[in-house]
């Protein structure tokens, strides 16, 4: 870290001097890493620091070494600062999020000093969700939702997502699946046009959700996609980070009907004027939509993967035959 963000560390956190306790993680591609720092002379025992760093060279796992993809994850970061300076706030105890103590660019560098999750109560990573906790996942999606509803912004992503299809024409284009090629377009237009849009978080997958001890509470991480876009788009790719495809199919009806429940309590209990039967009428039909966008983007971008498997292919079936039906 250069002196510059050392000095931002110390003195947004009040503290006299902070020392390594680990490395979180690396970020996507080598733009960087994300640290946990322990602090003495702060009331704060530790903070963690996310650090972009742009590589030198381009180092995709899988491949994708386009300036497309060093141009969409510039602006990723560029988002999520964004995010927390002008959005954050407005999150509270439904949808928690780690408080934002500084946000600096330096150079080709980015530093955003957060909130330590483990010192708020939400030590648990999950790589298995019991039911409960993956209700409280899709409470929180529904408050986030209920929050952003129809608010107007300009400096987040137009379209959330990190597999929008407008930020995607290479894995578009190598697709061998021809007739979901060929509906791309017209799925992501079904998602765009629904006159109900809000915030998506936009990477709402199991490993950015942290967890209590006892399960009963739960906070998200990482808005580097967030942009607009139907609530669909979140819970769809959560289902998928989480459950296998018996359990997706076996699932769907309870997972949605639980989803809904909670984005009316949360309506209500914000006092957000809009017709909620009128909302998920619209919205519930794109649940298989959504599904099917990200899945479109999983056949191109890695063929093999382990999500595509026959309950996706079942509904992105299904979804492309009504388009097709419905264009004649």
């Amino acid at each position: 870290m250069n002196k510059h963000f050392q000095e931002i560390l110390l003195s947004s956190t009040g503290a006299t001097s902070f020392f390594e306790v680990e490395l979180i993680q690396n970020l996507w591609s080598g733009y960087g890493k994300i640290m946990r720092y322990g602090l003495k002379g702060s009331p704060m025992k530790s903070v963690v620091v996310k650090h972009v760093l742009l590589p030198k060279g381009h180092n995709h796992p899988r491949g994708w070494n386009t300036d497309l993809s060093h141009q969409r994850k510039l602006k990723s970061y560029q988002v999520e600062m964004a995010f927390y300076e002008n959005y954050s706030q407005k999150c509270d105890v439904d949808c928690y999020i780690p408080k934002c103590l500084a946000l600096e660019t330096y150079g080709d560098e980015v530093l955003m000093v957060l909130e330590d999750l483990n010192e708020a109560g939400f030590r648990e990573r999950k790589t298995y969700v019991t039911e409960k906790e993956i209700k409280q996942c899709i409470s929180w999606l529904a408050h986030f939702h209920a929050i952003f509803l129809n608010i107007k912004q300009d400096d987040l992503w137009e379209v959330g997502t990190y597999w929008h299809l407008g930020t995607r024409p290479d894995e578009l284009k190598v697709m061998e699946d021809l007739p979901l090629k060929n509906a791309a377009q017209a799925i992501d237009q079904q998602l765009r046009s629904s006159k109900f849009q809000t915030l998506v978080h936009g990477d709402a997958k199991l490993a950015n959700f942290c967890f209590s001890r006892d399960g009963n509470k739960v906070a998200a991480v990482d808005f580097q996609y967030v942009g607009g876009g139907v609530g669909m788009k979140d819970l769809a790719y959560f289902v998928g980070s989480c459950l296998y495809e018996d359990d997706c199919e076996e699932l769907e009806t309870q997972l949605l009907d639980h989803y809904f429940a909670e984005l009316e309590n949360a309506l209500t209990e914000r006092k957000v004027a809009v017709d909620f039967r009128e909302l998920e009428k619209d919205w519930r039909p794109l649940y298989a939509m959504a599904w099917t966008d990200f899945h479109r983007f999983m056949k191109g971008w890695s063929p093999g993967h382990w999500k595509i498997h026959s309950y996706s292919e079942r509904l992105a079936r299904e979804v492309v035959e009504e388009l097709n039906k419905n264009s004649y």
